[in-house]
């Protein structure tokens, strides 16, 4: 975005906006929020910025068991449980699940004891060699996918977390044979998707996600929640999760 293109979009003049960038003017609480927010600068770094600029931080973090959050995290559960007969998990800026509904504990049940026990990562739990890896029939097409994210997550953030994280996961093996990025996709979502295919007792189950987030967050902890639901990508699996459902609820 050029300097002339923020300042029109928040709505101040261009020689302003100049002064701030280079220090010959000092921006007000308003206006830090203001840019911030025509730049997209996520709740945590705008803290940041107000911190830098000599204010003080607005953009409360709790924890998801704290009271003020209760009407939120029912919001989260009712989402899991309706998701149902389909896996969902919620998940925070670490890729740390922070709850599930009741199909995620079948499918990952194979998992090595010590990836499953809390605080369990995701990526991780994935991508192990002693966690679902084994089991992910297209591995090299939905590692590629996951640790793209990955990498996003760290050119916006820079987070060391995360930047360990990406480390830890490129030491893990790589899939024997591997399988041009999207080609299985191409061939069975129109190009449009990157599936999940999981080898397990019913069969292989296919899956397509998608990742859901609260539009208007003002809390910290909101605004890097993410909901990741699974749909069947055919009509067996479809029919496979629906009986592992029944047997559970037997």
């Amino acid at each position: 975005m050029s300097q002339l293109d923020l300042a029109v979009d928040a709505e101040i003049s261009s020689r302003h906006l100049s002064f701030l960038e280079t220090g010959r003017s000092q921006p007000s609480r308003d206006m830090v929020l203001r840019l911030a927010e025509r730049l997209d600068v996520p709740l945590r770094e705008r803290n940041m910025l107000l911190v830098a600029a000599g204010f003080a931080p607005v953009f409360p973090e709790r924890a998801m068991s704290d009271p003020a959050l209760a009407s939120a995290r029912r919001a989260v559960d009712l989402v899991l449980e309706g998701h149902e007969p389909y896996p969902a998990i919620a998940i925070d800026r670490h890729w740390t699940m922070i709850a599930h509904n009741r199909l995620v504990p079948l499918l990952v049940a194979t998992a090595d004891a010590e990836l499953r026990k809390p605080p369990i990562n995701v990526l991780r739990l994935s991508l192990h060699p002693k966690g679902l890896a084994p089991r992910i029939v297209n591995l090299a097409e939905w590692r590629e996918h996951l640790l793209a994210r990955l990498r996003r997550q760290i050119d916006v953030t820079a987070a060391p977390v995360m930047i360990d994280l990406m480390k830890e996961l490129s030491s893990y093996p790589r899939p024997h044979g591997p399988q041009p990025f999207g080609r299985s996709a191409e061939l069975d979502h129109g190009g449009v998707v990157v599936p999940l295919r999981l080898a397990t007792p019913d069969g292989v189950l296919s899956f397509i996600s998608t990742t859901t987030v609260f539009g208007t967050p003002i809390d910290i902890t909101l605004s890097e929640l993410a909901l990741e639901t699974f749909f069947p990508a055919d009509p067996a699996t479809g029919d496979a999760l629906r009986r592992m459902a029944e047997n559970a609820r037997g």
